[in-house]
């Protein structure tokens, strides 16, 4: 253990002393890196878990009921199960390669640490269906739409919660509602519309109709899972790091803040209650687990809250990007 921590602290020296900052490194500066390394680690731990549940759910979902039925669902693996029934080619492979060029937009409209988290989750699905033996539970038809959908929808809201993506048609939603002006939801109704019209040309009726009750039952399940479906979070931030955390947002997440002039209300005389600047920033969700590891890097004590914003107008929604100083790099 202590080899470990001697580690970190020879590489956090040599990392300051490079950027020629201090020949010497005071101890608030190593116990701050090595916080963030810490955080940063067990974010990321939390992450993967998210992405694994997701995976096992999500596989479960595909294999113990929709496959063998003949069923499908709603964005980009709804294409590639109807795919999949038309050409009769492997299912895994038509999941990877169906969801590459999401993975490309989302590199450039969402960042990078996205889209790796979205190919190890996509790559981890298709791994899984090959290798998992999932056992095909009931062929009872309601059973398949409301049960299949459900474990889909849970497979693809933890791998959300964990900031990757197992179906991307959000990731071109995000994009084409910032080119059109229109909402995601609309767009990925659209796109299920267009979807579940050719399946009832190919397929049958009746199918499309389950598989509607499907979609229907992962999309809540989803809703449900990450706690909320708005394209946009409004996140408001309180800490006594608001400046860094301000340059952070910008710098590394190329969002816009807005900076209210606030005072502590805790204290008991009003001499210590203090003037402090609040942060207001507006992102998208699957940006929120970034968000908040950036956050805890800087200030594990920040007060952050979270609220839903269903309309918006104006202002620095579109996401910019901003050449980071040395000291983000």
């Amino acid at each position: 253990m202590k080899s470990i921590f001697y580690q970190i602290l020879t590489e956090v020296i040599r990392r300051y002393r490079s950027k020629e900052l201090s020949k010497e490194v005071s101890d608030y500066i190593i116990a701050k890196e090595i916080l963030r390394l810490k955080v940063i680690l067990i974010e990321l731990l939390k992450d993967f878990v998210f992405i694994a549940l997701g995976i096992v759910f999500a596989g479960f979902g595909l294999k113990g009921f929709l496959l063998p039925n003949g069923f499908i669902d709603g964005g980009v693996t709804g294409i590639s199960l109807l795919t999949k029934l038309l050409t009769g080619y492997p299912l895994p492979i038509l999941i990877v390669i169906i969801n590459i060029p999401f993975i490309v937009l989302g590199y450039f409209q969402i960042s990078k640490s996205f889209a790796v988290k979205s190919i190890i989750a996509i790559g981890g699905l298709a791994i899984a269906l090959i290798i998992i033996d999932y056992p095909v539970i009931t062929s009872d038809k309601l059973l398949i739409a409301v049960f299949g959908g459900f474990f889909l929808g849970a497979g693809i809201g933890l791998a959300i919660r964990g900031g990757a993506v197992l179906d991307g048609t959000e990731v071109l939603a995000i994009y084409l509602g910032r080119k059109l002006g229109m909402t995601i939801g609309d767009l990925i109704l659209i796109f299920n519309i267009l979807i579940f019209s050719t399946a009832a040309y190919l397929l049958s009726i009746e199918a499309v109709l389950y598989s509607i009750l499907t979609y229907l039952a992962a999309s809540k399940t989803v809703n449900f899972v990450i706690e909320g479906v708005e394209e946009y979070i409004g996140v408001t931030i309180i800490s006594l790091h608001s400046d860094e955390i301000r340059a952070m947002i910008i710098r590394k997440m190329g969002r816009g803040v807005t900076i209210y002039q606030g005072k502590k209300g805790y204290g008991r005389r009003s001499e210590d209650l203090n003037n402090m600047d609040i942060i207001y920033s507006v992102i998208t969700r699957l940006e929120i687990a970034r968000l908040q590891t950036e956050i805890l890097t800087i200030d594990p004590n920040a007060f952050i809250v979270m609220n839903s914003v269903k309309d918006l107008k104006g202002g620095m929604i579109k996401k910019r990007q901003f050449k980071e100083e040395e000291e983000y790099n």
